[in-house]
Order: structure tokens, then C-alpha cells, then sequence
């Protein structure tokens, strides 16, 4: 199932990477204009997060590679933009570090748990889906980058969200790690 509606979404967010970058070099646009382009790419883009998953099980078209694609997209679109918004001194290299290097580290965790069938006890957790969230939210503010609707300046609302997605990073590796822990102490005798 490479190409049924669901999947096409999921390699949407993939195929987003380059043009919300490319946004950035467009020369002879205003950095305003930039802004806002990027941000709407963002948001769309991120909206077929939602939708591939329900649009898979509404269609009965859930498939084990687009559960594999799924959460790679989602990893990808979330990093690049990070990249983006460190070159634009929008977020702090250290934010940008917490978030990739967790997004490595858990990943790298479900592979192995996977090969050694515990797969169950590192299931995406409620906690990992708040951060998430936090950080949907947090990245469009901060490619906004100016006021919105008059009344919410996006970069103040955008650094304190990528922050508390920092820590929600943090808490949501430790509640992985945690729940792993019996596998690895078992296999590490």
C-alpha cells in the first residue's frame, strides 16, 4: 500500500521538507511574506497527520508500511523545520538538540524492542503525544514570526511552547526509557 490516499498524505509531509525550506531562499520575497508562506506550508502539511491516520482506518487502508512512513514523516518534517527556525535564530541550538536527539534516540529504542518483540512496551504513549502537539504548535508560531491577529506575538508564545516541548521531549524519553528498562536489563545479562 506505497500509493493509496492515506500513504500519499504521509509522503506529502516528506515532499513539504523542501519547499518549506526553499521557502527561505526565494529571492525577491519579502522575509514577511516568507513567514507566512512557510507557516501555511507548515500547518497543512502537519494537518495530514491527523488525516492519514483517520482517513487509513475510515478506508480500512492501514498497512504496516504506512505505519513504519507514518512516524518518519512526522520526525522529518519536525527536524527540518527545526533546522530552519536554528539558521533563523528563531530557536535555540539547544531546544533543536533535546528534540532531534530524542527523536534519534526513541527511535533507535522501538527498533531494537521491536527485534527483541517488546514492541508493546514502548507504544506511543499519551505523554508523546502532547509533546507533539506542543511542537506543532510551537514551530508555526516561531515561522510566523511576527503578531497575529493583532494580539499574539507569535515568537514570545513560539519560544516559550518550543521550550516546554524541550521538556516535554525529555519527560517523554524518560518514560520510554523507563518502560524499557526490564527488556534491557533482561538482554544485557
Amino acid at each position: 500500500m506505497f500509493f493509496n490516499l492515506p500513504t500519499m498524505l504521509t509522503w506529502a509531509r516528506i515532499v513539504a521538507i523542501p519547499l518549506i525550506v526553499g521557502v527561505f531562499y526565494w529571492d525577491g520575497v519579502s522575509p514577511a511574506r516568507q513567514n507566512l508562506i512557510a507557516t501555511v506550508l507548515f500547518v497543512v502539511f502537519a494537518l495530514t497527520d491527523w488525516a492519514d491516520g483517520y482517513l487509513a482506518r475510515r478506508m480500512n487502508q492501514t498497512s504496516a508500511f504506512g505505519a513504519f512512513l507514518d512516524p518518519v514523516a512526522d520526525k522529518f518534517l519536525v527536524c527540518a523545520s527545526l533546522l530552519v527556525l536554528v539558521h533563523l535564530e528563531r530557536a535555540d541550538v539547544f531546544v533543536a538538540l533535546i528534540i532531534i536527539g530524542r527523536e534519534i534516540a526513541i527511535s533507535s529504542l522501538r527498533e531494537w524492542m521491536a527485534i527483541i518483540g517488546a514492541t508493546k512496551s514502548v507504544a506511543v504513549h499519551m505523554i508523546g503525544k502532547v509533546k507533539t502537539t506542543v511542537q506543532m504548535v510551537a514551530i508555526p508560531f516561531l515561522l510566523f514570526d511576527g503578531v497575529l491577529l493583532g494580539l499574539i506575538d507569535t515568537r514570545l508564545w513560539g519560544v516559550w511552547l518550543i521550550w516546554a516541548s524541550a521538556v516535554l521531549t525529555v519527560w517523554s524519553m524518560v518514560y520510554y526509557l523507563q518502560k524499557a528498562l526490564p527488556e534491557i536489563r533482561a538482554r544485557s545479562r
